[in-house]
């Protein structure tokens, strides 16, 4: 399985700008999707926003679509989520996933590999 490492958290005021990236060593970094999801206090791990590991097919949850863009370069092994415009709301941990097939879902994810998260908190 691949070895993740998220970075790129931090704080920011609501209206700002992240760019978290998931780096990935070990095997063909090109033949993973890569899945984000976060988790806010108290509450369950969910979907993000994924991109399939062929054509590079984007995937978004509705509450972040026209924010956050999720791109890939294979040649860096890495694969980056810009997330734009950021509310309060989007405070959570980051966690990115590598699995053989994209995941929105726990159960689907878990067929692959996590990252140790990045910490995004978006101040009022």
């Amino acid at each position: 399985q691949a070895q993740l490492v998220e970075s790129g958290g931090g704080l920011v005021q609501a209206g700002g700008s992240l760019r978290l990236s998931c780096a990935a060593s070990g095997r063909t970094f090109s033949n993973y999707a890569i899945n984000w999801f976060r988790q806010a206090p108290g509450k369950e791990r969910e979907f993000v926003a994924a991109i399939g590991w062929s054509v590079g097919r984007t995937y978004y949850t509705d509450s972040v679509k026209g924010r956050f863009t999720i791109s890939r370069d294979n040649a860096k092994n890495t694969v980056y989520l810009k997330m734009n415009s950021l509310k309060p709301e989007d405070t959570a941990v980051y966690y990115c996933n590598a699995a053989p097939a994209v995941a929105m879902t726990l159960d689907e994810a878990d067929f692959g590999s996590w990252g140790q998260g990045t910490q995004v908190t978006v101040s009022s």
